[in-house]
């Protein structure tokens, strides 16, 4: 049972993933043309943030004697969430590093 519930844990997960990269390629695909609204980017959020959370709570309340499982459901998530807060608060680069501008 404990196995079976990591599949479909690690499946879930998986498919987050895979949406998340393919989501990420047309909204800036869109962006570019048009501009985001905030309701939109909200409503993404709360239902990517609804499934990693369900998903968390089934192992927890179904697993709670495999540690490695719990670790991963737990740890997995926080990783792909701290990337993009990690990087918006990054400063990569101020200014041009060319001179005249950057401009070729």
């Amino acid at each position: 049972m404990e196995l079976f519930l990591g599949g479909i844990a690690v499946l879930a997960v998986l498919s987050v993933v895979v949406k998340a990269r393919a989501g990420v390629k047309k909204a800036r695909a869109e962006i570019a043309r048009v501009g985001t609204s905030p309701v939109s980017l909200v409503g993404h959020l709360l239902i990517t943030a609804g499934v990693i959370a369900a998903v968390q709570w089934m192992v927890i309340t179904y697993a709670v004697s495999n540690t490695t499982l719990l670790l991963v459901v737990l740890v997995v998530p926080a990783l792909f969430a701290a990337y993009p807060v990690t990087k918006a608060l990054t400063v990569m680069q101020v200014g041009s590093t060319r001179p005249g501008g950057g401009r070729r």
